[in-house]
């Protein structure tokens, strides 16, 4: 959490000086509970920072993370240039990330969205712009960004190969020596290379293993009580790897099993990742640890 008067765009353009590379903005998909009847969650692009080397490759990335939110003045006044695209259909904000510009200002940024569905823009009140379809079906709102929303810090690496530490502590002296310090709601998460998983046998016992002793792994790495969307799997999941020709399948019939649970990434160990391949991101990833500011 940046130190007021500053923002997650400062710890971007730190790191940069430091590697002598350039931060470019990017936009950032988050999801959020709705209190909209039938719509249970509201999904958003938020403004985040990337710290990108010479060849296009990450060094770092600096994003928003939706739960923070101790200590940020709510009512504080939007900071220029800072806004969200709110949208209630992921495919439609994907659309938004693909042809939109997150260097645009909120009055620019939907017009190519506008363009392609031959509309216009409709400005709204406190400084909203929204772009609907010619029927008058939404498609995505630009919103300033609420109080102090610039704020939070969810500081991501690619994948470290070696020098985890080194690379770690570059990282976080930046973020020291601005002030940044741990969020009360504050968590590590590790990604670990998902390929080594893929048997259904293996899947079958890291689910048993973690079912059985993963109450008590949080209680030993000192889980933050404060954490929001941790908790275990749903029981169906237990149950379908324990049938008895679960360990039998190949890897490709135990994913197409598993991909009819409606599984979520919000709990105490993702794998979500593994049942619903995202190219960039084939991992097991334990959410548990707490938050350092040290590596």
């Amino acid at each position: 959490m940046s130190p007021r008067g500053h923002s997650r765009q400062d710890l971007a353009e730190l790191i940069a000086q430091q590697y002598d590379t350039r931060v470019r903005r990017v936009f950032h998909p988050q999801s959020e509970l709705s209190q909209v009847p039938g719509t249970p969650l509201f999904q958003n692009l938020t403004l985040g920072f990337e710290v990108i080397d010479e060849h296009e490759c990450l060094i770092a990335r600096c994003v928003d993370d939706l739960t923070l939110l101790e200590n940020l003045d709510k009512t504080a006044k939007p900071k220029p240039r800072w806004y969200r695209i709110v949208s209630d259909d992921t495919r439609l904000l994907q659309l938004v990330e693909s042809q939109a510009d997150a260097a645009d200002s909120i009055a620019d940024v939907l017009k190519p969205i506008a363009s392609l569905f031959s509309t216009n823009l409709e400005a709204g009140p406190g400084g909203m712009v929204r772009v609907a379809d010619r029927t008058g079906n939404p498609i995505a709102i630009a919103a300033p960004l609420p109080g102090e929303r610039e704020r939070p810090c969810e500081l991501i690496t690619p994948p470290i190969e070696t020098n985890h530490s080194d690379h770690l502590e570059m990282l976080l002296s930046a973020a020291r020596s601005l002030g940044f310090t741990i969020p009360v709601e504050g968590a590590t998460h590790l990604h670990f290379d998902a390929t080594p998983l893929c048997s259904a046998r293996v899947f079958a016992n890291l689910v048993n293993l973690l079912w059985t002793h993963g109450e008590n792994l949080k209680r030993l790495v000192g889980t933050n009580p404060n954490c929001r969307r941790l908790g275990m799997w749903d029981e169906e999941l237990l149950v379908l790897v324990n049938q008895s020709d679960f360990c039998q399948l190949s890897w490709s019939d135990a994913k197409t099993r598993l991909a009819k649970l409606e599984l979520t990434k919000y709990c105490d160990f993702n794998i979500k990742n593994l049942i619903q391949t995202i190219p960039s991101k084939f991992t097991f990833e334990a959410r548990i640890f707490p938050s350092w500011i040290y590596a």
